[in-house]
């Protein structure tokens, strides 16, 4: 009888893979490289995608960026509303040249501040995708997955849009001053600005502002990708199981982009409010003393300047970035 009881229990353990079904070294190696090189490949194409996606919504959007910080920069009274700081900008600076003031900064800003997003929002994916291993590689990322990406995506964009926004808003304001005959404005140019700033308060000095841009950009991103996955996804093409069936057209992808710009403006407007206001103050204004001093001047709708021209903006310019990164991860799929 043991013996018979010693037989069964055996039988029952699990049996251990033999040393041949194991994969070699070799083996072990090759799939390490695969993996990274994959990985590697994919957050590159991210990166060029984004930059692309970058430049294309600084050429649409910059102007009604411009009038947006004007609003919200300019003391009560300046200006009657967008049209009225279109048309003082024109008189004053011309057409290109006063609508497009500042926009050497975010140009060259931009393409990496854009790139780092969408390379950003690629390593959120592959960090959701770690922290939910029973998940099916194979299987598509829920919207929330994709909203919390994208929340991380905006953690290492703000290293670089901080202070490139800092620039790029002081250079807009200073076409409002009305300069006496033969005075120059203060600062002439991008490098300038980073020369004087530092000078004056150090490396805190240009990426003031760093707190409420990563405040704005965290919640922003998140509804960002979130709502162009989501719109992207009702507008595809689907067979009779519900299943995706075809591709997304252009013009369903910059319909999904302006969806997604309106989205992630709306939530946090006014915290992009508090930062024009910090990253333009003279002195060392704090985060507090400025969302004191803007309630003070106009209650809950001194939070709001210039949100006409931001959801002006927001179609235009979303929907040619994502139109862009679109365009660009098809042409990497020809070439790599």
């Amino acid at each position: 009888m043991p013996s018979s009881s010693s037989s069964s229990s055996s039988s029952s353990l699990p049996s251990l893979p033999s040393k041949d079904s194991l994969p070699s070294k070799e083996q072990v190696a090759s799939e390490v490289v695969q993996t990274t090189k994959s990985s590697l490949q994919s957050g590159l194409r991210s990166f060029g995608a984004g930059g692309v996606g970058g430049v294309c919504a600084v050429l649409v959007g910059h102007p009604f960026d411009l009038v947006k910080v004007r609003l919200q920069t300019a003391e009560k009274g300046v200006y009657s509303g967008a049209i009225d700081v279109v048309r003082k900008t024109v008189a004053r600076e011309g057409l290109v040249r006063g609508l497009y003031a500042g926009v050497s900064a975010p140009l060259v800003g931009v393409t990496p501040m854009f790139a780092v997003s969408f390379w950003g929002f690629d390593v959120g994916k592959s960090l959701v995708r770690s922290f939910s291993p029973s998940t099916d590689p194979q299987t598509p990322f829920t919207i929330a997955q994709i909203s919390t990406a994208g929340f991380f995506s905006a953690i290492p964009m703000t290293l670089i849009t901080a202070p490139f926004e800092r620039v790029k808003v002081l250079l807009q304001i200073q076409g409002q001053k009305n300069l006496a005959p033969g005075e120059k404005p203060k600062y002439s140019g991008g490098v300038d600005v980073v020369r004087q700033l530092y000078k004056e308060g150090g490396i805190r000095s240009v990426f003031r502002g760093s707190a409420m841009t990563l405040a704005r950009d965290g919640p922003g991103s998140a509804a960002y990708f979130a709502t162009y996955e989501a719109v992207k996804r009702r507008l595809t093409p689907k067979d009779d199981a519900g299943n995706l069936s075809g591709e997304l057209s252009l013009t369903a992808v910059m319909t999904a982009g302006g969806a997604a710009g309106v989205a992630m403006w709306i939530p946090v407007f006014p915290i992009d409010t508090v930062k024009s206001r910090l990253q333009s103050a003279d002195g060392r204004p704090t985060i507090g003393g400025t969302i004191g001093g803007l309630w003070r001047s106009g209650g809950f709708k001194a939070f709001f300047p210039g949100i006409g021209p931001a959801m002006a903006r927001a179609v235009p310019a979303n929907a040619a970035t994502f139109l862009g990164v679109e365009l660009a991860h098809k042409a990497f799929d020809r070439v790599f």
